[in-house]
């Protein structure tokens, strides 16, 4: 997966009711709102495409630092009336910055396999080596792929009005998020590297899962200014 910086925020969640609603406020006031805070440098909004969170959100950043800098809880803090009208239909909320630890491949495919993961007290380096070393670039090198990246969650962001509109988010996992071009070859590349057994082989601590994603809308900082 391309990315513009070596940090993220990650959101994983379902919506109460129609998520029309919820995608038109997404797209044309939330995503402007984030993309107007110094440090957020792209949003993309991804839909489910099989079991797990409707919706995983992915905002790439120059540093873990946004999640406590004063613009970012400014804005946390003074949410909009539209904003104060969705936060309630929230559900299942995982939200955290993370760093990306190691990447491989090239480029942003329309579709993502997403495992998700704690590693076993003791053991994150081993597993994280192990993911960095062998699985990332096999994953990569297949045909139908584009890229894979391993994140590490940072320390939970403080609590903001925002937030207590929907209620205590939980802390977000560890990450392996590997995009394709290809559906089909996405799957088979999962299947092939990345089985329930290899998970329990790398010492993630069960259950690790694997959930499927699409792109559905991805903005940049640049094309958010006004005039962009």
């Amino acid at each position: 997966m391309s990315l513009c910086s070596d940090a993220l925020m990650v959101l994983f969640y379902d919506i109460e009711g129609d998520s029309r609603d919820h995608d038109a406020w997404h797209s044309h006031e939330h995503f402007r709102e984030r993309l107007s805070v110094p440090g957020f440098l792209r949003a993309t909004r991804w839909v489910a495409a099989g079991p797990g969170p409707e919706f995983m959100v992915t905002y790439e950043v120059d540093s873990v630092d946004v999640a406590t800098s004063g613009a970012y809880l400014d804005r946390l803090n003074d949410p909009s009336d539209w904003t104060k009208s969705m936060m309630p239909r929230f559900r299942g909320m995982v939200r955290g910055f993370c760093h990306v630890v190691a990447g491989a491949g090239l480029g942003l495919g329309h579709v993502a396999a997403v495992v998700r993961f704690a590693p076993e007290a003791g053991q994150g380096g081993a597993l994280f080596d192990r993911l960095r070393d062998d699985v990332l670039p096999g994953l990569a090198a297949r045909r139908g792929m584009a890229g894979a990246h391993l994140l590490r969650p940072a320390p939970p962001p403080p609590m903001t009005r925002e937030q207590a509109l929907r209620g205590t988010d939980r802390p977000l996992p560890a990450l392996l998020i590997a995009t394709a071009y290809d559906a089909a070859a996405l799957d088979q590349a999962v299947r092939a590297l990345l089985p329930p057994e290899a998970l329990q082989a790398t010492r993630a601590e069960p259950p690790a899962e694997i959930l499927t994603y699409t792109i559905a809308h991805t903005a940049t900082a640049a094309e958010a200014r006004p005039g962009g």
